[in-house]
């Protein structure tokens, strides 16, 4: 696997935009820019593709930790200039602060079965009789039993959320109006109110002309 790998695996996983995968660079000391960030992240076959290098990932790597433990007072780590996938599985156990029983749960549940000295071999250094080298099968299945854990754990905290909503929607008292309108009082008429109607009378009105209530002018 290439450092561009991971950075990506890890990208998509927690679904990173730009701005917060710079803001984990930063964390860790290094400052990055959008471009950057974007041509590291190019599919393989891309001609714009740019490697991402040992310390950058370190230092990216770094940042994580901080984002998911906290970060330490005092000086910050220096990122290694050379890595290795042990190193990469290391920083990402410190990150997400795993134990070797949920490691080996991980990797079980992509079929693949580890035992706690073989996990104890990959943290050893170099030197030691016991170290083993973390193969790139090892690495991807990691991360991918990450990606599975993490996507789970989103789309149940989504639908916690959606359930959530409707339950508050069925809750709240729903209040209908109807049509009503401003001052629709001033307009209403009683339904149980009968008409009045006017009294009919058979009285005639006698109209006078002017002339034959004074008389004509002589």
């Amino acid at each position: 696997m290439t450092n561009n790998d991971v950075l990506r695996r890890i990208r998509y996983t927690f679904n990173y935009n730009d701005e917060k995968m710079m803001a984990i660079f930063a964390s860790a000391g290094l400052e990055v820019t959008r471009e950057q960030i974007s041509n590291w992240l190019k599919k393989d076959d891309d001609s714009e593709l740019v490697n991402c290098g040992d310390t950058q990932l370190a230092t990216f790597l770094n940042g994580l930790i901080n984002e998911k433990r906290g970060k330490k007072p005092g000086a910050q780590a220096i990122p290694e200039k050379r890595i290795n996938n042990n190193i990469i599985l290391t920083k990402l156990k410190i990150a997400f602060n795993l134990k070797s029983e949920d490691i080996i749960e991980l990797f079980a549940k992509e079929n693949l079965k580890v035992s706690k000295p073989e996990l104890s071999a990959f943290s050893r250094k170099p030197d030691h009789k016991h170290y083993r080298e973390c193969k790139d099968q090892f690495l991807r299945n990691f991360l991918q039993g990450l990606d599975h854990l993490y996507h789970v754990k989103r789309r149940a905290k989504a639908q916690a959320a959606k359930e959530g909503a409707e339950q508050a929607q069925k809750d709240t008292p729903k209040t209908n109006y109807g049509t009503a309108k401003p001052n629709a009082s001033k307009i209403y008429v009683n339904p149980n109110i009968k008409p009045v109607e006017k009294a009919k009378t058979d009285r005639k009105v006698l109209k006078l002309k002017p002339e034959q209530i004074w008389g004509k002018d002589k």
